[in-house]
């Protein structure tokens, strides 16, 4: 009852554009809470936030990609993705973004000096797989 509640509320803001909202409403459809599970549809409000500049909806879409879940696997629009993100100050997306820069994935060059600079901004956030 309480997801559903949270579900409508959610679809009533991302109605008026409130990009949190769509996130969240993104998160709901991700993960059936509240609403039927939709990869699709869950992709879509992601984009949706993301083009408005949410940071957390643009790891979530990046994630998407990486993981062809609601869109085609692109590891290059991931990694473009995770850079948006990344300057906004998302914790799991600069912690991605590290990741693919010390491994040469997703059209990001290999680069262990930018893998260097990105690893304590998400770990000073408190990202725990950043914090080993």
């Amino acid at each position: 009852q309480d997801d559903r509640e949270a579900a409508r509320l959610f679809l009533r803001a991302a109605n008026k554009g409130h990009a949190h909202s769509l996130y969240e409403l993104g998160i709901c459809c991700a993960r059936g809470k509240g609403i039927p599970l939709d990869d699709d549809e869950a992709a879509r409000l992601y984009r949706r936030a993301a083009e408005l500049g949410f940071g957390a909806a643009q790891y979530a879409l990046g994630q998407c990609h990486e993981q062809g879940k609601g869109v085609p696997s692109d590891d290059r629009e991931a990694a473009r993705l995770f850079g948006l993100a990344a300057e906004q100050g998302t914790a799991a997306a600069q912690f991605n973004l590290r990741v693919l820069h010390e491994s040469g994935r997703g059209g990001v060059l290999q680069n262990d000096g930018e893998a260097a600079r990105l690893y304590p901004l998400a770990a000073e956030q408190g990202f725990a797989k950043a914090q080993v």
